[in-house]
């Protein structure tokens, strides 16, 4: 990993004004500027793009702004800089230079197609809302547009964690900061504004425009739909691992604004204003762990974000959403390994059952019980099952219910490192035929299966069906809930898990997240660890303090492995 970070950081380097000649072949006129690409093996890549004003000085933490109009000549030659965050080792953007200035975008195209109408393909990264950038090698857009040249692929930076999402309502001068708690989806509109108004200029057809994500990016793009300005900025949605259950209530995003404000010293927005960008980083290295998600507001997303889809509010778009067959597992490798998963899994569990009603407390331990193997695979299937699966199919049933066109897969291609088996983010590498970036796959991803999923991913973006000449993908609905299976030999299965659904979709009310900042750590299972005996007590007793232990420190690198258990990659 030593040698990638240095790779991404040496492709740092600075857009400047063109005031000499160019080629005119890789320049694209937009209303914000002439933009000057770089051709590389036949596609043409055009990077750092602006498609805002930089959120800096009095646009800190304020809703993006259009950028001006201007006719002059910029290199789009490098990534703009990744959003404030930790370095981490699953979210490479991290180790390319950051900033408050993150608001980017970047294009592919591939010549060999010349028609004006190509469809367009925007992606928006995942991270847990707290980590990502564009500048990560697996969202490289290049491998895909060169297998289907008639789309056009564009990718969107937006405001992370510190910066992006947090709720200054309780502050002293917060009111004049009203969209804090959601500004990275404020930017992710802003963004698709620019495509609508310019895309056309790269050959793109703004009327079909599908967005799409991963993680903290598919739930970007499930709750994009049910935002009213976003109306006619999109088409089709594509939802990968995530959806409108990675958000948090108002009082879930209390502690965030806590935290800041007792590390910064501040007292106020006016003090929150007067620090420098050098003073964010540092203050992140404390907070990026408790990140927020999404707030349900009432205003921009709903109490009950739900109620949107069943209410018809999303039927002009076409969906497609699906999850992983062992979503949680990822967090194995993100907390350190099995040894510390094995002592930190069941403080979440504990946790979350305490909110549950007697008889939903019941179905959830009988459901952990049913499941072969250690009861942390229990607990790590209902994971899965109540944050990621669940969520999904309540979003393409209602969808479907009341007039939307709804398509569901459910990926179970392994990865080949071990525990991981078909984890969070696994098949990224698959859908952007970046076959080499094996950071989730443990090895070269399989070819035939990329083609297959790019296929597909394409297929539903140009006309709103995944079908390929070879698989029939028909609509999910409450009938016959269609889902596709992503493995070696895709293919078309009825009613996946029935049991699963049945047993446990009625816990969807409680909103269970990934939320940990204010776990209770005086559950049965740190209680039982400590009565076990000298032997246990040095085994358990060790590895449970540090993961369950002095919270409010700053973390060590130790201490972020164990905590980061937010939707990650998300």
């Amino acid at each position: 990993m030593s040698k990638k970070k240095d790779l991404i950081r040496a492709s740092f380097g600075v857009n400047n004004c063109i005031t000499d000649g160019y080629d005119e072949t890789l320049a694209v006129k937009c209303h914000n500027g002439i933009f000057v690409g770089k051709q590389n093996d036949g596609i043409i890549s055009f990077r750092g793009i602006p498609f805002a004003k930089s959120p800096v000085g009095e646009l800190r933490w304020k809703a993006p702004v259009a950028p001006e109009d201007s006719e002059s000549v910029f290199e789009a030659y490098y990534n703009g800089k990744t959003p404030i965050q930790t370095e981490w080792k699953t979210e490479q953007a991290s180790y390319y230079p950051q900033g408050e200035d993150c608001l980017y975008l970047n294009v592919w195209t591939n010549p060999a197609d010349e028609r004006r109408d190509k469809t367009v393909m925007v992606f928006f990264h995942g991270g847990s809302y707290g980590w990502g950038g564009t500048a990560d090698p697996m969202y490289d857009g290049a491998a895909l547009v060169r297998k289907q040249p008639d789309i056009i692929l564009v990718t969107v930076g937006y405001r992370t964690g510190l910066m992006g999402f947090v709720d200054f309502s309780s502050v002293e001068g917060g009111e004049t900061f009203p969209d804090a708690p959601n500004l990275g989806l404020l930017d992710q509109l802003e963004g698709l504004r620019w495509v609508q108004n310019n895309i056309a200029a790269f050959g793109g057809n703004p009327q079909n425009v599908t967005i799409f994500g991963e993680s903290a990016g598919g739930g970007s793009v499930s709750l994009l739909p049910i935002i009213p300005e976003a109306k006619g900025l999109f088409r089709r949605v594509i939802a990968q691992s995530g959806s409108v259950a990675l958000t948090f209530s108002k009082e879930e995003c209390r502690d965030f604004t806590d935290r800041l404000m007792r590390e910064s010293k501040a007292e106020s927005m006016s003090d929150l204003m007067k620090l420098s960008e050098e003073e964010l980083i540092k203050l992140n290295e404390k907070l990026n762990l408790y990140n927020n998600f999404p707030q349900r507001d009432g205003k921009l997303i709903p109490v009950n974000p739900y109620l949107s889809y069943r209410d018809g509010l999303t039927k002009d778009v076409d969906i497609l959403i699906g999850t992983n067959a062992d979503e949680a597992n990822y967090w194995i490798g993100e907390i350190g390994g099995i040894v510390p998963y094995r002592f930190s899994i069941p403080v979440k569990y504990e946790n979350d059952l305490r909110v549950l009603s007697k008889e939903d407390k019941k179905r959830v331990k009988q459901f952990v019980s049913e499941q072969s193997g250690h009861s942390i695979w229990g607990m790590s299937a209902f994971y899965t099952e109540i944050m990621f699966r669940l969520p999904a199919i309540a979003q393409a049933k209602l969808h479907a219910d009341n007039g939307g066109r709804s398509y569901m897969y459910f990926w179970t291609k392994p990865s080949v490192m071990r525990f991981c088996r078909a984890c969070h983010a696994v098949e990224l590498a698959y859908v952007f035929g970046n076959l080499d970036e094996t950071i989730y796959t443990g090895e070269r991803a399989d070819e035939t299966l990329s083609d297959t999923v790019i296929q597909m991913w394409t297929n539903f973006a140009r006309t709103g069906d995944p079908s390929t000449d070879l698989l029939e993908w028909k609509p999910y609905s409450a009938e016959n809930r269609s889902t596709m299976i992503l493995t070696d030999e895709p293919h078309l299965a009825d009613d996946v898990h029935p049991e699963r659904r049945k047993q446990l979709a009625p816990l969807l009310k409680y909103m269970i997240n990934a939320s940990y900042a204010t776990l209770d750590y005086n559950v049965p299972f740190v209680r039982k660890a400590a009565a076990i005996g000298l032997a246990g007590a040095a085994v358990i007793g060790g590895v449970a303090c540090l993961l369950l232990i002095n919270k409010d420190k700053k973390p060590t690198q130790k201490k972020k492995k164990n905590n980061k258990e937010r939707g990650s990659k998300s």
